[in-house]
């Protein structure tokens, strides 16, 4: 079988690795430059592929392409492919197919990579032979083609979620649902939603799917179409009838397993991630991890980076980097947990983004804004009128300077985008480690 491979970066040449095992004719295009180390890999290998254009006699030929989650449908070579009816699936889809191992899978707007590092950790404290992959961590596709393991922890996000078709979770969870990447969903809220809810395809009696019961969406669609697996929710506030939940001082799992322990013990503060952590809880004990490991691993988990990481303090103001924010919910919950004034800084490319559900936690909460991006028109018809300071910056360097003339002894400067990075930086963590940098270069 002849396999392309739209896109050279970390789940694509992991793919094409795992192709060329399987003894499937392979081929990897990418308009854009593929970076030297994954270029060097792809020779080692004897991998044919071409950097900065698609090849249309080398790649309308295939007979399956595995295409890269960051590829929109738009994109005039996947239209092709499409209209002439050849199959186009994402990097977990075909990997999935050579492994037998169990699969624990995270999706949601927010929370996805806290949640999944959450889960890893504690099937590692378990004992699991287990591997982290999908949005974060190695190449799916490369652990199984050269280190399986007999379990996978999985990020999925929506995208990935749009070009699967046979893949099971066997523990699926779905944190929420809300407004993001609508610019890819032709701004259609139910177009997202769907796609959301693919993680529960293909699950049976003998799965699990968990999600949050507040969710504006879940219950419906649930509703609408009932799945096979066993269904547990979780709430964030007191709630007998859900199978986890806040119950006093004690953080409660009733279903999959009975479990609990005290709230004070959990390592990450805010309601967001009490969120998080009731949903691994569940996820970690639906897979088989003991007690104890769960306790352990709620209690002693550090966190993710770019997911509010504190940064350092200058001149007694705090610098806190939240650059995963990109979209208007994870904002929310990062200003819901601050507790002193905050210098914000929001901008990005916009994805559809209605910032009318943060205006009035800004207005509360903030000091200052900073906009940060390359086009802050839609920012300043969003917030100026809310009559606090603002400043325009078009660069990290600017930004940051900015911060440190707004924000007074005791402030804390949240980098809480709401936005995509792509119009100033590389990716989200590339932002991320600029504004450390610039804030450390203070001190």
């Amino acid at each position: 079988m002849r396999i392309v491979i739209l896109g050279a970066a970390e789940s694509g040449v992991g793919a094409a690795i795992l192709a060329q095992q399987k003894g499937h004719d392979v081929f990897v295009s990418d308009m854009g430059q593929i970076k030297a180390g994954y270029k060097s890999t792809l020779e080692a290998h004897h991998i044919d592929w071409e950097e900065g254009r698609h090849t249309e006699a080398k790649i309308l030929n295939a007979d399956e392409v595995i295409k890269s989650p960051g590829i929109p449908e738009t994109a005039p070579m996947v239209v092709k492919l499409k209209s002439q009816g050849t199959p186009i699936i994402s990097d977990i889809e075909f990997a999935a197919r050579y492994t037998q191992a169990k699969m624990v899978c995270i999706t949601g707007s927010n929370g996805k990579t806290t949640t999944t590092s959450l889960i890893y950790h504690i099937l590692k404290k378990a004992g699991f032979n287990v591997g982290l992959a999908g949005n974060i961590g190695r190449s799916f596709a490369l652990q199984v083609a050269e280190a399986q393991h007999d379990c996978y922890v999985i990020e999925l996000s929506s995208f990935q979620l749009d070009n699967m078709y046979r893949f099971r979770a066997n523990v699926a969870v779905l944190l929420n649902i809300t407004p993001d990447h609508l610019d890819r969903y032709d701004f259609c809220m139910q177009n997202y939603v769907d796609a959301k809810m693919r993680i529960t395809q293909n699950q049976t009696a003998a799965d699990t799917f968990i999600y949050w019961n507040e969710d504006e969406y879940i219950g419906h669609e649930l509703a609408k179409h009932p799945v096979e697996s066993y269904v547990c929710a979780f709430s964030d506030a007191p709630a007998t009838a859900m199978a986890a939940y806040p119950d006093g001082d004690v953080f409660r799992v009733v279903s999959p397993k009975a479990f609990e322990m005290p709230l004070k013990n959990l390592s990450l503060p805010g309601k967001h991630n009490l969120r998080n952590a009731l949903a691994a809880a569940m996820a970690c004990l639906a897979a088989g991890a003991s007690d104890d490991a769960v306790r352990e691993g709620l209690s002693d988990f550090p966190g993710v980076e770019h997911r509010l990481e504190r940064v350092c303090d200058v001149a007694g103001v705090h610098y806190v980097n939240d650059s995963k924010a990109t979209n208007v919910d994870a904002c929310y919950c990062a200003m819901e947990s601050m507790t002193t004034p905050v210098v914000l800084i929001i901008g990005g490319r916009d994805k559809g983004n209605d910032y009318a559900a943060i205006r009035p936690i800004v207005k509360e909460k903030c000091r200052a804004i900073v906009y940060l991006g390359a086009d802050n028109a839609k920012l300043h018809a969003n917030f100026d009128d809310l009559g606090l300071p603002v400043a325009d910056t078009h660069s990290m360097a600017d930004c940051v300077k900015a911060c440190a003339q707004l924000a007074q002894a005791g402030d804390t400067v949240l980098l809480s985008p709401c936005c995509a990075s792509f119009d100033l930086f590389n990716n989200m963590e590339d932002r991320g480690e600029q504004f450390k940098a610039r804030v450390r270069e203070m001190l």
